[in-house]
């Protein structure tokens, strides 16, 4: 079972149904609850990466670096780029063995924003449709069933920051630079900005940032809460899988239902945000991982998790 097929997953879209299956679950403190999934037996979705133009794909092992790659553009965020990336996602979605994955930028620029040359001529109608392409693949990036770090090389404006804000965490090289500066060009963000931003650091700074449009360093957005750690540049990557690594030596299965409990108990009251982490635990609880866990704990040895 999937997380996201969890009824408290704000998240789930139309979709195909492949199969319809009810999961009855004991309660605690109440008497039963019924979970019901939508999901489906399906291969993983054939990509090439070589085929990519824009974003550059290397495997390490079970991790997966995603590098922008259009360093003459800074890396900014066109349908082509969003479209690849997308790709990529979707591919992640159904690859098992790819367990963490780490998300930069090629040159100067993690990503410097949305491409201006192709909005630039945009009306209402296509710029709600661009927002809410990019919106469905930053949320698509966000319900990973994976841990997603973002290794921010450089510039990390509007589009690059909303980017990096659907990941989970953040590593900032001490040469980024960060900001919303959409209100230089008579927009605001909208790729997930305006509601991200103000979760992540709060309202008051939220505003400061997007009412103003100023950049900041990484110092700075370490300060705030946007980064959760600020490196010398040469070491951003090592920096990035050094992390990447310590989380997978844990239960990918309890990793997983972790995310999805910060995740979506964010949208919920503390009432059903607690009632979700327990149906969560209870999960956890019938893992292979959870025994192996706890008796290699017991008997003072490194557990050997088997994402199971």
């Amino acid at each position: 079972m999937k997380i996201q097929d969890l009824p408290y997953n704000k998240s789930i879209k139309k979709q195909k149904i492949y199969f319809v299956g009810t999961i009855i679950a004991n309660n605690l403190l109440s008497d039963v609850i019924i979970l019901i999934f939508v999901g489906g037996w399906s291969m993983p979705n054939k990509i090439n990466f070589d085929e990519l133009k824009n974003i550059k794909v290397e495997r390490e092992q079970n991790i997966l670096i995603i590098t922008m790659n259009r360093p003459k553009a800074m890396n900014a965020l066109n349908n082509d780029t969003l479209s690849e990336l997308l790709e990529v996602i979707r591919f992640l979605e159904e690859e098992r063995e790819i367990l963490g994955v780490i998300l930069t930028g090629e040159g100067k620029a993690f990503v410097a924003g949305a491409d201006i040359s192709q909005m630039k001529d945009y009306g209402a109608e296509e710029g709600r449709t661009y927002a809410n392409f990019a919106q469905k693949i930053f949320n698509k990036l966000e319900d990973l069933e994976k841990p997603v770090i973002a290794a921010i090389n450089g510039y990390a404006l509007g589009g690059g920051c909303e980017l990096a804000m659907s990941c989970d965490l953040r590593i900032a090289s001490d040469k980024a630079v960060f900001g919303q500066p959409e209100v230089n060009l008579g927009v605001i963000p909208c790729f997930g900005g305006t509601q991200r931003l103000s979760r992540l650091i709060g309202a008051g700074r939220a505003k400061d940032l997007i009412y103003t449009g100023r950049l900041i360093q990484a110092d700075e957005a370490l300060t705030m809460g946007l980064v959760n750690k600020v490196v010398e540049a040469e070491n951003l990557i090592d920096e990035a899988k050094k992390m990447m690594n310590l989380i997978l030596e844990k239960s990918p299965i309890a990793v997983r239902y972790a995310k999805v409990a910060i995740n979506s108990g964010l949208d919920l009251d503390l009432d059903n945000a607690l009632e979700l982490e327990k149906d969560l635990a209870a999960l956890s609880f019938a893992s292979e991982d959870k025994k192996e866990g706890m008796y290699a704990f017991l008997e003072k040895r490194k557990a050997e998790f088997k994402n199971r």
